[in-house]
């Protein structure tokens, strides 16, 4: 039976590491029970028997006790924007800091209003926001909390995006169209932002479509037998080759595609041999599933022992859910840097976490440190 790991999950066995502001220090902290988001996405007291806990006066001590967790040890300040207020506190647990404290409402014409309840003044500030559906709301909110940090002069504004909208516009395939990929970065920079930090984007390109520098981080993994990796469409050659490097360089296929409109693709021929192996297919991101629907179908033909998708971004337009759940795949493997409604879980479904990844690489960059590190920890086949 195979089984398939494309990231350690944090929460796993209720368990958090968390590293505290000091730098040097990791904690293990043991959950009664899962997180429980209030305001923000801070986390609640746990509430045992249905009462919360209270403790006798002689256990409590009159002594105010040092907070590893205070805020004023570091002048780096994290904020929440709506788009995925979940995978924002779990970057901050794994810091070892809580969420700073930001109003963002809708006025009934649905201008959006941004205020930050706390000073943040000479700080690092990140702004957690993926673009992700709906991506205007999403992407509108992030440039007017970029711009509420600018005001209140702040010193360094880092845009946290998982999920970069918009990426796919990336280059001109007819005439008259635009580049929407270069026209978003433009006004994330004139927005104030002074660093952009993404997972994934669709095309390597996209970095140069910024004039501030672009932190991209993807996963890494290690060995596994009988696998080919497969890319979907030539246009994912390139991730699918790096991606089976780090498989003690893996077979690689390609499946070649001839798409007749948006969101529409036709599957002609596979490139490679897959007869008798577990095929692994790597993408960015899936929409309406089509494109990996149909290669999926088409590795069976040819003989695939198994298939699994491994992707980063699970956008999730309909009909996605029925293609992905037809039984095509073993697995289907993303993260959590779009949020994922309940009712889009099917069985094969593996949601895993990146907040350990993006927390890790938020911390080199306000330390000014190199961000070369293992971020996943393993894709295994047994």
């Amino acid at each position: 039976m195979a089984a398939l790991a494309f990231s350690a999950s944090l929460f796993s066995m209720n368990k958090v590491r968390c590293r505290l502001p000091c730098r040097n220090a990791v904690v293990t902290c043991n959950l009664g029970e899962p997180l429980k988001y209030m305001y923000n996405g801070k986390p609640s007291v746990p509430i045992i028997g249905g009462e919360q806990v209270t403790f006798p006066s002689f256990l409590v001590s009159n002594q105010q006790e040092a907070d590893p967790f205070k805020k004023n040890d570091t002048r780096l300040r994290i904020f929440s924007g709506t788009a995925n207020p979940a995978l924002s506190q779990e970057i901050a647990c794994y810091m070892g800091l809580e969420l700073g404290k930001i109003k963002i409402k809708r006025f009934a014409d649905g201008e959006i209003y941004v205020q930050l309840q706390e000073s943040v003044r000479g700080c690092d500030v990140y702004l957690v926001q993926p673009t992700s559906p709906p991506a205007n709301e999403n992407l509108m909110e992030l440039l007017v909390m970029i711009d509420a940090c600018r005001r209140a002069s702040a010193k360094n504004i880092t845009a946290v995006i998982p999920y970069f909208g918009y990426a796919r516009a990336d280059r001109k395939t007819q005439g008259r169209e635009s580049i929407a990929a270069k026209l978003v970065a433009n006004l994330i920079t004139e927005a104030g932002a002074g660093r952009v930090l993404a997972c994934d984007l669709h095309s390597g390109q996209s970095m140069g479509y910024f004039d501030i520098p672009v932190d991209h981080v993807h996963g890494q993994t290690i060995c596994s037998d009988d696998l080919v990796v497969v890319s979907p469409d030539v246009g994912g050659v390139a991730r699918a080759r790096a991606f089976a490097k780090k498989l003690s360089d893996a077979p690689l296929a390609i499946v070649d595609k001839r798409r007749q409109g948006h969101n529409v693709a036709e599957v002609m021929n596979l490139i490679g041999d897959v007869r008798g192996k577990v095929a692994v297919m790597v993408d960015d991101m899936i929409d309406t599933a089509g494109t990996i629907s149909k290669g999926a179908a088409l590795l069976h033909q040819e003989g695939a022992r198994e298939v699994y998708a491994c992707t980063t971004h699970a956008v999730f337009s309909p009909p996605a859910i029925e293609r992905l759940s037809s039984g095509l795949f073993q697995e289907v493997i993303i993260t959590n840097t779009i949020p994922v409604a309940e009712k889009n879980y099917f069985p094969q479904l593996t949601v895993l976490s990146v907040a350990n990844l993006l927390g890790e690489t938020i911390w080199r960059v306000h330390d000014d440190c190199s961000g070369g590190f293992e971020p996943y920890s393993s894709l295994g086949i047994d």
